[in-house]
């Protein structure tokens, strides 16, 4: 996230209590839980479904489409990769909704590669209720209820993730193909707290942070642990991600944080870690999955930049020979690491 990135009243809406979703952070564990599914196999025959299903969860989850949509599509006459963009709904009703590259990277290699061979325009072709089987099984594996896993509950995550991340309600409709007027009162809620909340929040858009530190977060408090010298502060931005920051008690008073108050954090790029997603960094607090987007390196030092599975940027300044001992590239899946000592905390 940008150091000037604005914050929005949309960002802390209470979602009303019959409104069954998964937050930005349950929808990235999804979303691994399917990727390590689909590559626990090696026969081709399983490899071709599981990839199948991967990507068709991957649509759903990032476009908020109803299963119907997907299922039985034509991905040859309906999918635009050059263009990063599906097409939906029933002729003369149909929108485009725009596909991020790494669900374009997940495409491209199912449909150009051995997986799509001699299915080509019937990749989406598969059984409604299968699917829905390996949906409900695959939030089961996540820890999540069941039905947490079902395609409309999807539908409905990714119509909050929209509204939180601020996208304009009527940009929402358009996505969903959702014909009500009354979108945000189906949606919001608006509670006394979250009122509080907001106007705390909004000033953070008029002291917009100014910093060097490559790696920014914004959001807000949800737990503070004490004990006689330092404090553990625990943060939630608003793409889910949990960030801990180990401080000093004078520092947590002086900045006058407590659950629900509005933080901005920054780690330098010299002090983030990095490794292949399969290895775990096990003396870091703070782990992000991401994909490698850019290495830049000298014969010393390597500059790693990735992007989260929500689309926070991440960047690492590593020693160029450890790229090479773990075999790093653009397009791997990594984790950046950092420690909570190296977070540093400003407050409103």
């Amino acid at each position: 996230m940008s150091s000037e990135s604005k914050l929005s009243p949309s960002e802390v809406f209470d979602v009303p209590g019959n409104i069954r979703h998964l937050d930005t952070r349950e929808l990235a564990a999804l979303e691994e839980e399917f990727r390590l599914w689909r590559d626990k196999v090696t026969r081709a025959d399983y490899v071709r479904s599981r990839t199948r299903v991967f990507c068709l969860f991957l649509i759903l989850r990032h476009t908020g489409a109803k299963l119907g949509e997907i299922i039985g599509q034509d991905e040859r006459k309906n999918i635009d990769l050059s263009r990063a963009v599906i097409l939906l709904g029933r002729e003369g009703q149909q929108r485009e909704v725009p596909l991020p590259q790494s669900v374009c990277r997940e495409l491209r290699l199912l449909i150009n590669g051995p997986s799509g061979a001699g299915i080509e325009g019937q990749i989406f072709q598969l059984d409604p209720g299968y699917v829905r089987r390996i949906f409900y099984d695959r939030a089961a594996a996540c820890g999540f209820e069941r039905q947490l896993g079902a395609p409309s509950v999807l539908r409905k995550s990714r119509a909050v993730e929209l509204l939180r991340s601020g996208v304009p309600l009527g940009v929402v409709r358009k996505v969903l193909g959702h014909s009500s007027t009354d979108l945000a009162g189906f949606y919001q809620e608006w509670s006394a707290s979250d009122v509080k909340n907001i106007v705390r929040r909004m000033a953070l858009e008029e002291s917009a942070l100014k910093t060097s530190a490559r790696n920014t977060f914004v959001g807000h408090v949800t737990h503070v642990r004490r004990d006689g010298v330092l404090a553990d502060v625990e943060f939630v931005t608003a793409d889910g991600l949990t960030i801990d920051s180990v401080i000093t008690l004078e520092s947590l008073y002086r900045l006058d944080l407590e659950s629900g108050s509005p933080v901005s954090a920054t780690i330098k790029a010299p002090l983030v870690g990095i490794k292949p997603l399969k290895e775990k960094c096990t003396l870091a607090r703070n782990t992000i999955p991401a994909t490698i987007t850019s290495i830049k390196r000298t014969e010393v030092l390597a500059e790693v930049v990735g992007e989260s599975d929500s689309g926070v940027p991440m960047c690492a300044l590593v020693t160029s020979w450890s790229i090479d001992e773990k075999g790093l590239r653009e397009g791997d899946r990594a984790e950046f690491c950092f420690k909570a000592l190296s977070v540093v905390l400003y407050s409103v």
